[in-house]
């Protein structure tokens, strides 16, 4: 009897796939969601309070102010911008030297120069590469449950990190990923890029071979359509999208992209790798309810129909080519400046990363049950700005924290009223009012915001003067608490034997997929075994507990309580202002002395201070 059924389904799934291909048109009704339309480009609006505009991106966040009858806040005070934009673009406070710098700089253009110097920082890259690692789903393990070391995976990390700090165009950026080896032929770089389409979870030890193919290539034609459109494909491995103009055919056309032979080539030198040997074509089939056991109709790569209007086709291999190009028309169709959906998608992922909300909140599904964007005009002009940039996200960023929105006071600044003076009352007015929320979605000021658990720790140590700047290479594995150790297999985390790799900037601290550093656990880390679009911001008290107790906080605060020591002796006064310049960057106040002194004078060490400062609010948050 069983032999009986297998047969039945072999002959059902013959007969579906000679059956034609049938699929739901798109209409103009789909076509006139949002996202689906030509980008286009407005004037910058006119607004009353001109004055108060820097850049284009002010004009159009002003004017929607306005309109609802907001006022922006002042400007922030020095020291708080400068912290937020260091740890904005490098993921580290500002040091005593830049502080002095800073304070002492009395041009009017001190904060665009800043802006640069930090922009040319080796530590920019390290720092907005953890952004793009979080969508790639980046990890240095396969998951499952053996959760195999992929022994090379950190050479794609690299690659993200160096093609950032030499400000890759963004068009590149995304083709080398999608068809480096095809662009670049012979070209290592761009084979360690196509790194990003392995990045995801994998069981090479399945036993049918068959179905692991099939699930990492649904896994992977998912996060492409999530990262770079905006759009939930993954939805329809199985069925036609419940919501979005996504058919079954849509997500197997794109996937077919991908269907090489062979797909899982590991290259001794460099890893999980994309390369074709041939231009020829394997043939790609739907799967009826997403069943690898049930091929169904023959499908040929295309683009998406709904972001497809004009029905741009792939062309076929032509003459003597090596590979099928499939990928690398993917990619160039991806990176077309008019494209509607990639460069909305791109601008607002960049956007969200200064802001900790995109313009449009849902910045990996842009379909009908995403959000709608808070100012649409701006981010199609954000989206055809990128082009005339030539791609720079260097450019790009300089231009969003350069603007009167970006160095906005936040909620406990002064804010200004419509009149112009400053009301001090109107920030505790603001924020207890019914407007408090949709004042903040609108930027009338700069939105507080929660470290991540790789800046906090690179915080601790930075203050600490323990920070090992080394770049690049292996992940390193620093020691784990005993309780957790006893949980572990034996192999599952050999600790780096040399000392000094443990204080290495944290995004190359080993990423294994099914264990995470506890410290960047408990502020919310994602998993990477799916394509994370914005991490989750949560409050719990692991948090708190952590930062008093493990070692990360415990072991810093000592080293620079001896630090400031060696420095200061007994001016006691002079150390308190050295504990808040190396956690807090910025000089005590009076209040905060007179309260520091009175610790001090009790049976607490300095080291308990610092311990104290490293677990205030300030601490952890960006204002």
């Amino acid at each position: 009897m069983r032999s009986l059924g297998i047969a039945l389904l072999l002959i059902a799934a013959a007969v579906s796939a000679d059956e034609p291909l049938t699929e739901p048109p798109i209409t103009d009704s789909d076509r006139g969601h949002w996202a689906f339309q030509p980008l286009s480009r407005l004037t910058p609006p006119v607004v009353q309070n001109a004055n108060w505009c820097r850049t284009a991106i002010d004009r159009f966040i002003l004017a929607r102010l306005e309109k609802e009858k907001l006022a922006p806040a002042g400007e922030a005070d020095r020291a708080t911008l400068l912290r937020r934009v260091c740890f904005e673009l490098t993921g580290l406070p500002p040091s005593l030297e830049l502080q002095d710098e800073v304070f002492a700089d009395e041009s009017p253009d001190w904060y665009e120069r800043l802006v640069d110097r930090l922009l040319a920082s080796p530590s920019y890259g390290e720092r907005w590469a953890q952004h793009w690692l979080d969508v790639a789903r980046f990890a240095e393990t396969d998951g499952f449950e053996h959760d195999h070391v992929r022994p090379n995976a950190w050479r794609f990390r690299d690659w993200v990190i160096d093609a950032h700090n030499r400000d890759v165009p963004l068009n590149e950026f995304i083709a080398m990923q999608l068809a480096g080896d095809e662009l670049r032929p012979g070209d290592d770089s761009a084979l360690i890029a196509t790194g990003f389409l392995f990045c995801g979870p994998d069981m090479p030890d399945i036993n049918l071979q068959e179905e692991r193919r099939h699930t990492f290539l649904n896994d992977m034609t998912g996060t492409v359509g999530s990262v770079f459109l905006g759009l939930q494909m993954g939805c329809a491995a199985c069925h036609d999208h419940k919501y979005d103009p996504i058919s079954q055919a849509d997500f197997y056309r794109l996937r077919a992209c991908f269907d090489v032979e062979p797909l899982f080539e590991t290259h001794p030198q460099l890893g999980q790798v994309m390369r074709e040997k041939s231009a020829k074509i394997p043939v790609s089939r739907l799967m009826e309810r997403g069943d690898f056991r049930r091929p169904g109709s023959i499908v040929q790569a295309a683009f998406p129909r709904i972001a497809n209007e004009s029905s741009d086709a792939i062309p076929s291999p032509v003459g003597d080519a090596k590979s099928s190009g499939r990928r690398t028309s993917l990619a160039n169709w991806l990176t077309r400046a008019d494209n509607p959906l990639a460069t909305r998608v791109l601008i607002n992922r960049i956007w969200q990363g200064h802001f900790g909300t995109g313009l449009v909140a849902s910045s990996s599904d842009f379909g009908v049950m995403g959000n709608d964007p808070t100012h649409p005009e701006l981010l199609d002009w954000l989206a055809t700005e990128l082009p005339r940039l030539d791609w720079s996200r260097k450019r790009l960023h300089r231009l969003i924290v350069t603007s009167s929105v970006y160095r906005q006071a936040g909620m406990r600044g002064e804010r200004r009223g419509a009149s112009g003076e400053q009301d001090k009352a109107a920030t505790f007015q603001i924020s207890n009012s019914p407007l408090a929320p949709r004042s903040s979605s609108l930027l009338s000021h700069f939105p507080r915001r929660r470290l991540d658990g790789e800046a906090i720790r690179d915080a601790l140590l930075a203050a600490s003067g323990e920070l090992n700047r080394q770049p690049g290479g292996p992940g390193f594995r620093p020691p784990l608490p005993d309780e957790l150790v006893r949980t572990l297999l034996k192999s599952q985390w050999p600790v780096t034997p040399e000392a000094d790799q443990h204080r290495r900037r944290s995004v190359y601290l080993f990423a294994r997929r099914n264990l995470r550093y506890p410290l960047f656990e408990a502020f919310d880390k994602p998993d990477s075994n799916a394509s994370c679009p914005r991490r989750n911001v949560s409050t719990i008290a692991p948090q708190a507990l952590l930062l008093l107790n493990a070692d990360d906080s415990v072991v810093a605060a000592q080293r620079l309580a001896a630090r400031i020591e060696r420095q200061t002796g007994s001016d006691r006064r002079a150390a308190v202002e050295l504990a808040y310049r190396h956690i807090l960057n910025r000089k005590p106040t009076a209040d905060d002395v007179r309260d520091a002194e009175q610790f001090l004078t009790s049976d607490s060490a300095l080291a308990d201070l610092c311990l104290a400062l490293f677990n205030l609010n300030e601490f952890v948050y960006l204002d």
